[in-house]
């Protein structure tokens, strides 16, 4: 199993490669520049394998939501690189890979609201569940609204606050159920977990082809601020 992942759809700019039980990162937090920076990071990571794009087996990709600019990069990075190859891609939720970040950092978690801030006074938000394999399964709609639509599954008694939405928007912290603590409200999606979550999809034979690694934006306008 031979997989590359990429993530620029928030302040973090990381690449991952998973080689069989090898695992290969490069990640690094900036404001802008990821357009720069993303394609050193896979060029020194197959450097370091031994390795090149034609011999991996997929491309996995954060496909948002996130950053207009970033997620349109990481999926055409995705597409060049997989086209080029002769590779298929999986794309996979940045929401979904922070939760699959808190679950594998701290076993205790089973459950997860996602917050991450999307602006424009909203955020992105979506419910996750650690499944008998250990990765994150979504149990809610993604979406994208102001921090006050936030909420947990009836069922759920209580749940981890997870992302940069909190720390935007400290009044979340107040949600009945939601539990914050240490760095969860700093956390922000990687490579290495999109690609640890796209493994299954990759053995399974759910690959896309490049041309439909398409990014997910939530939102869809942007030139009008919410009222």
């Amino acid at each position: 199993m031979r997989l590359l992942g990429v993530d620029t759809a928030t302040e973090c700019c990381s690449a991952a490669l998973l080689i069989e039980d090898r695992q290969l990162t490069r990640e690094l937090e900036v404001g802008r520049g990821h357009a720069e920076r993303i394609l050193p990071m896979i060029d020194e990571l197959l450097g370091e394998a031994g390795t090149s794009l034609r011999q991996l087996d997929a491309i996995a990709f954060g496909r948002g939501p996130g950053s207009f600019t970033g997620v349109r990069l990481a999926a055409s990075i995705a597409q060049g690189l997989a086209f080029g190859a002769g590779l298929g891609v999986v794309a996979i939720s940045d929401l979904r890979a922070l939760a699959q970040r808190v679950f594998d950092e701290d076993g205790r978690v089973t459950r997860a609201l996602v917050c991450n801030d999307a602006r424009m006074r909203e955020i992105y938000w979506g419910c996750f569940e650690r499944g008998s394999d250990g990765l994150a399964i979504d149990r809610s709609p993604e979406r994208v609204g102001p921090p006050a639509s936030a909420r947990l599954p009836a069922s759920w008694p209580e749940a981890a606050g997870v992302g940069r939405g909190f720390a935007a928007y400290p009044a979340l912290k107040a949600l009945p159920g939601v539990i914050v603590q240490g760095a969860w409200d700093r956390l922000l999606p990687r490579a290495v977990e999109i690609a640890r979550l796209a493994v299954p999809e990759l053995t399974a034979g759910r690959l896309l082809a490049p041309e439909a690694a398409l990014p997910v934006y939530l939102r869809d306008d942007v030139a009008r601020p919410p009222p």
